[in-house]
């Protein structure tokens, strides 16, 4: 069975992030999420996330692409996930290419196209308008 990861937030879920989730499952057989904690969104990142932490699992959880929601609390934890997960493809958007070649060591790293015309940050800004 060939094991996938992805990370991210999945705030304000969309149809860019269910094409990445799809084309993610694509590369293997079993989808890993590991998906950011509010705490290390607002410590790490100062992202505030509209939706808390377990409904966004929850949300996830009902993707039929993804089979496990893992959660995210550090920068530091995607060597240990990869390792402990048994993880064969590392996957982020490639607005983060390069960024996570060093998992290159462990497996193999792909960066997809985003969906161009989609992103949380458009819709929050959106909103304010």
């Amino acid at each position: 069975m060939k094991k996938v990861i992805t990370y991210g937030t999945f705030d304000l879920l969309h149809y860019g992030h269910i094409n990445l989730l799809r084309r993610a499952k694509e590369q293997g057989d079993y989808l890993i999420v590991a998906l950011s904690t509010d705490e290390f969104n607002w410590n790490s990142k100062q992202k505030k996330c509209y939706f808390p932490y377990e409904k966004r699992k929850l949300l996830l959880e009902a993707i039929r692409y993804v089979d496990l929601v893992i959660p995210e609390n550090n920068w530091e934890q995607k060597i240990s996930d990869v390792k402990e997960f048994k993880v064969d493809t590392f996957i982020m958007g490639d607005d983060w290419k390069g960024k996570f070649d060093f998992l290159k060591d462990y497996c193999e790293v792909i960066y997809l196209p985003r969906t161009p015309e989609i992103s949380t940050t458009q819709i929050k800004g959106d909103l304010k308008k």
